[in-house]
């Protein structure tokens, strides 16, 4: 290992993040420095193996052929020393750390989280809610709860449900909706930021974008649902977020049919872990919660 004296350890983080994120910026933020010392940081590494890692271009930079054969090894590598970190530190004892979606924490995880202190009082989770897509192997987080098409390919990932989608609306307007195609008569709310849109459930009954009316249009799912809950038209839904509402009363959901977006949620870890007990553990009941909540045909 007398080549590790080399080069700084600073250089090969600065240059494992840019590589990971694909740009200066989100690797300067990461690292908590400016943009121009990890520029600097690149080039002095660069500079002591005499040879370039990175092509840089107008929107950012990418791996050269180099760049992609060093990049994956230095990934784990930073990951093993965040593990032997940690333990030496003593944080197999400290929280198990799970990265979710906002709106997945919010209308559904935290409010189970209590049964799950219940039967497991010596593990304490945090709970990181983010929309960033993070990667366990080169980060603190513990566990993904990710929805997508999946496999990620040096993760662990395995399936919990599949995400299926259903209009909700509030109980007057729901009222007023004898037949799908009475959807054309009130507003509809949409999410800027969906992944997927109305044509999955539109097209069975013959139905099209074009017979949807004008309504509000927010960047969160969140306050979609909530302006649903609120009456002020009919929003596409899903069963983590619309589950407590609707056994609430908060909102209807009008139309009989569940449809599945293709998409799936899944639980991933990085591929090696020193919480495996918790990580098991997390990973049953949330599986059993989620089995007493959607029931999945």
């Amino acid at each position: 290992m007398r080549n590790l004296n080399l080069v700084p350890l600073n250089g090969l983080r600065a240059v494992e993040a840019a590589g990971r994120l694909g740009s200066l910026k989100a690797a300067a933020g990461e690292l908590g420095v400016t943009v121009g010392a990890v520029s600097q940081q690149i080039q002095k590494v660069e500079q002591l193996l005499g040879a370039t890692l990175f092509i840089r271009h107008p929107k950012g930079l990418r791996p050269n052929a180099l760049g992609e054969t060093v990049l994956p090894h230095l990934a784990s590598g930073m990951a093993e020393l965040s593990v032997a970190l940690a333990k030496a530190a003593g944080s197999h004892g400290s929280a198990l750390v799970v990265s979710v979606a906002p709106v997945f924490a919010a209308k559904w995880l935290v409010w189970r989280l209590k049964n799950f202190y219940d039967a497991h009082p010596s593990i304490r989770i945090r709970v990181d809610a983010t929309t960033t897509l993070v990667d366990p192997n080169a980060s603190d987080v513990d566990v993904c709860i990710r929805v997508g098409d999946g496999p990620w390919p040096g993760l662990n990932a395995s399936r919990l449900i599949e995400q299926r989608i259903f209009p909700v609306c509030s109980p007057a307007i729901a009222a007023s909706l004898a037949r799908p195609g009475d959807i054309r008569t009130v507003p509809v709310i949409r999410d800027a930021g969906s992944r997927f849109d109305w044509s999955i459930w539109l097209e069975p009954f013959g139905l099209a974008a074009s017979d949807l009316r004008e309504g509000p249009t927010f960047s969160d799912a969140s306050l979609c649902f909530d302006a649903a809950v609120a009456g002020q038209g009919i929003f596409m839904a899903w069963e983590t977020l619309a589950h407590d509402a609707l056994a609430a009363g908060q909102v209807v959901a009008p139309f009989e049919g569940r449809f599945s977006t293709g998409a799936a949620y899944w639980f991933i870890t990085r591929t090696h872990s020193f919480k495996a007990r918790e990580t098991e553990a997390f990973e049953r009941w949330l599986r059993a919660e989620m089995a007493l909540s959607f029931k999945m045909a």
